[in-house]
């Protein structure tokens, strides 16, 4: 599934209405229980039929789950600096599915964890589910698991409302910025090599370095570029078309099948639920993208 360009286009009308929360970048942090307003109403699951899930037990045992988020992304991950509340599509699934676990919404902790430190954090058990734009990839699946994907997009490219730069192909000598340990910049090293690289913990520390000329673009995902360029039109703006193909999944500890194939049935039973997260979120622009199918490696 591709997002059309019409989502891309409409998207950044929705995203107008974050403007005033401000930007703000993530970094290493928790955020105890969840004490904000889903978007979605998800009934608390009693008598979970889950056995042979050594995370689903430590989550049991401890009485709450710990979810690997993004907080500077908005529309899919965002935390409101002033209220602390966070909102977005994937904090949305990141709800559904501990709600699906049997785990009520103040048994929540968020934890915010930079891209390179993805797999480590699910690896050491820091978090137990990562939800946070994540892109499927054979590299990364060496290291942990994922459930779905669950979303599709396209990498794409943020500049200066006045830059020259139309595309990919109008990179060349030029430097982009993306986070480090990210499929974006990784895309970026392997297949256009003519592109020079600059990366930071953060996407809001690119955009700050496109701002002050340390970067000539900002690369990521299109749906978090429009974003950015929605809280600052007057100064940014996305350019091109995608250039890639990236599979949001639901990060999980290496190994743990049950809770892959659970989540995955989730999903796959969850049709009506994925829709209405949808439309309370990225939805908002009024365009309808269908739920992309699981995957069952």
């Amino acid at each position: 599934m591709r997002i059309k360009a019409t989502l891309l286009a409409t998207m950044a009308a929705s995203a107008l209405a974050l403007s005033a929360c401000g930007g703000g970048g993530s970094g290493p942090g928790a955020s105890g229980g969840d004490s904000a307003s889903p978007a979605v109403s998800y009934p608390v699951a009693s008598n979970v039929a889950l056995t042979g899930s050594p995370t689903y037990d430590k989550i049991k045992s401890a009485g709450k789950v710990v979810i690997g988020v993004k907080e500077d992304q908005p529309q899919l991950g965002f935390k409101d600096a002033i209220t602390g509340e966070r909102s977005g599509f994937d904090v949305e699934i990141a709800r559904w599915t501990a709600s699906t676990l049997g785990i009520s919404p103040d048994k929540i902790e968020f934890k915010a964890i930079p891209s390179a430190q993805r797999e480590s954090a699910l690896s050491n058990g820091d978090v137990n589910l990562y939800v946070g734009t994540y892109s499927i990839t054979d590299k990364r699946k060496k290291q942990v698991d994922f459930a779905g994907p669950y979303f599709v997009t396209g990498q794409g490219l943020l500049v200066k409302k006045d830059s020259s730069i139309t595309g990919i192909d109008g990179m060349n000598g030029k430097t982009a910025c993306s986070v480090t340990g990210s499929t974006p910049i990784q895309n970026i090293k392997d297949k256009y090599k003519q592109v020079k690289t600059t990366e930071f913990s953060t996407y809001s520390e690119c955009v700050d370095a496109l701002k002050n000329g340390q970067a000539d673009a900002v690369t990521t995902d299109e749906a978090i570029l429009l974003g950015y360029a929605a809280q600052d039109p007057d100064n940014l703006k996305t350019v091109g078309k995608p250039f890639s193909t990236e599979k949001y999944g639901v990060g999980l500890p290496k190994g743990d099948k049950a809770l892959r194939t659970f989540v995955n049935k989730m999903f796959t039973d969850g049709k009506s639920t994925w829709t209405k997260i949808y439309d309370a979120t990225l939805g908002k622009s009024g365009t309808k993208v269908e739920q992309p199918a699981v995957e069952n490696y």
